[in-house]
């Protein structure tokens, strides 16, 4: 049963890994800068930076906690500013950005218990305890 914790932390931290390397591209900057991101050229790469390196730290289960918290950082703003559902006037588009909102809440709230009870049984933090 303790592979299950592994595969939960594969499972959470595949989104962080993947769709951070999306941020380095042009188009991800590009659409940040038109949902009113300041500094877009800096902080979209940034923020690829704190994803794939949150998502590595809980796939491997080193240091979770921080990878945890470098997670919360990345969630709160992206949340905030690239799906606020409260500004969209067209229905089918506002409904998307509510279903990626509510996405983003779930992974907030999956990083709060990741910071709080670390990364669990089949982790490199887990193995040095040992």
């Amino acid at each position: 049963m303790k592979f299950l914790v592994l595969l939960g932390r594969f499972f959470y931290s595949a989104i962080f890994i993947a769709s951070g390397f999306g941020h380095f591209s042009h188009d991800a900057i590009h659409y940040a800068g038109m949902h009113g991101v300041p500094m877009a050229e800096f902080l979209v790469p940034f923020a690829g930076i704190i994803a794939i390196l949150g998502g590595l730290s809980i796939l491997l289960g080193y240091k979770a906690r921080l990878g945890a918290w470098l997670l919360v950082i990345f969630l709160v703003p992206v949340t905030l500013m690239m799906h606020n559902f409260w500004t969209v006037h067209e229905e089918g588009l506002k409904l998307v950005q509510q279903a990626m909102f509510m996405k983003n809440l779930s992974m907030l709230g999956a990083a709060l218990l990741i910071a709080y009870f670390g990364s669990g049984p089949c982790s490199l933090s887990g193995h040095k305890k040992k």
